[in-house]
C-alpha cells in the first residue's frame, strides 16, 4: 500500500522557489542555515525550499528526519521531466530526484508555460499533465502552479483557468489525490513581480474557484484535502493578512525567499495565524 503524504490537518504550507538563485554555493548554505533556524520555531508551518538543481545537496538533511518532526525543512526541485531515464540531456527524471530523498517538484510554472525570446519552450498543459503524474507515481508531491494571463471584465480569465487546471490534471488519478500528491499553487500571471499582490478577498474568491474545479474532477472531499496555494508578489509584510483573508493553505514565495531575514519573517508571520 502506498503511504499517503504526512500533512497535520490545518497546517500551512509555505514553499520558497528559489528560482536561478543565488550565485555562490556559500550564499546558497547561508539561506539554507537561516530558513532552518527559523522553521526550527514554527508550531504550525511547513516550509519547502526549492533550490536551483546545484544547491539541492547542501539542503537535505544528512540523516533522514520524520517529515512530521517539528522544525523540518522539506526540500523539493523547480522542475522535471516526465521520462523517467534515457537519452534526455540535461533533464532530470521524477525517479532521480525522489531517490535524492526529495518531496515536493514544482511542475507547471508560469515562467516554464510561457513562450517567447530568451524564455523556455513553452510548455503545454499536456506536458505539464505529464510532469505531475511522473511526480506522483514516484511518490512525491506536485506543486502544480495554475493562474491567468490578464485578467477581464468579463470573467472569460475563469474559464482560461478551469481550462488549464483540468488540462494540466488530464490524466492525474484519484488515488494521487487520495494520496495528497497534489498541491495546487494559484499564482496570477499578472501579479507575478508587481509592486503589490492581490487583495484577500479577490484571493478567497479564486480559493473557492479553484477547489470548485477540483471537487468537478475528483470529488468534493476529495478536493478540499487539496492545499490551494497563493503566489504572486508575496513577502513579509502581506503574508499573514494573505493567509487570513484569502483563506489559502500556504504561500508560494519566489523573490523573498533567497531573502534570508525576509522569508525567516514571513514564514514566522505565517505561523502565527491561527
Amino acid at each position: 500500500m502506498t503511504k499517503k503524504f504526512s500533512r497535520k490537518i490545518g497546517q500551512k504550507i509555505v514553499i520558497g522557489n528559489w528560482k536561478m538563485n543565488p550565485l555562490t554555493v556559500a550564499e546558497a548554505k547561508r539561506i539554507i542555515v537561516s530558513v532552518k533556524k527559523a522553521a526550527k520555531k514554527l508550531n504550525r508551518t511547513k516550509v519547502v525550499i526549492c533550490p536551483p538543481s546545484p544547491f539541492i545537496g547542501y539542503a537535505l538533511p544528512r540523516v533522514p528526519e520524520k517529515s512530521t518532526a517539528k522544525g523540518v525543512v522539506s526540500v523539493g526541485a523547480q522542475d522535471v521531466f516526465y521520462e523517467e531515464q534515457g537519452a534526455f540531456t540535461g533533464e532530470v527524471s521524477a525517479r532521480q530526484l525522489a531517490d535524492m530523498d526529495l518531496g515536493y517538484v514544482i511542475v507547471g510554472h508560469s515562467e516554464r508555460r510561457r513562450a517567447g525570446e530568451g524564455a523556455f519552450a513553452a510548455e503545454t498543459d499536456v506536458v505539464v499533465a505529464k510532469k505531475a503524474i511522473a511526480v506522483a507515481q514516484a511518490g512525491m508531491v506536485a506543486v502544480l502552479c495554475v493562474g491567468e494571463t490578464v485578467r477581464d471584465a468579463h470573467g472569460e480569465y475563469l474559464d482560461f483557468l478551469r481550462n488549464q487546471i483540468r488540462a494540466s490534471l488530464q490524466g492525474f488519478s484519484k488515488k494521487y489525490i487520495e494520496e495528497r500528491r497534489l498541491v495546487v499553487a494559484y499564482e496570477p500571471v499578472w501579479a507575478i513581480g508587481a509592486k503589490e499582490a492581490m487583495t484577500p478577498t479577490l484571493i478567497h474568491e479564486m480559493t473557492i474557484f479553484v477547489k470548485k474545479v477540483l471537487a468537478d474532477l475528483y470529488g468534493q472531499e476529495e478536493a478540499f484535502d487539496v492545499p490551494v496555494l497563493y503566489g504572486g508578489s508575496v513577502n513579509f509584510r502581506n503574508a499573514a493578512d494573505i493567509i487570513r483573508g484569502g483563506e489559502v493553505n500556504g504561500l508560494l514565495v519566489g523573490r523573498e525567499s533567497v531573502n534570508a531575514p525576509g522569508f525567516a519573517e514571513l514564514i514566522r508571520a505565517v505561523d502565527e495565524v491561527k
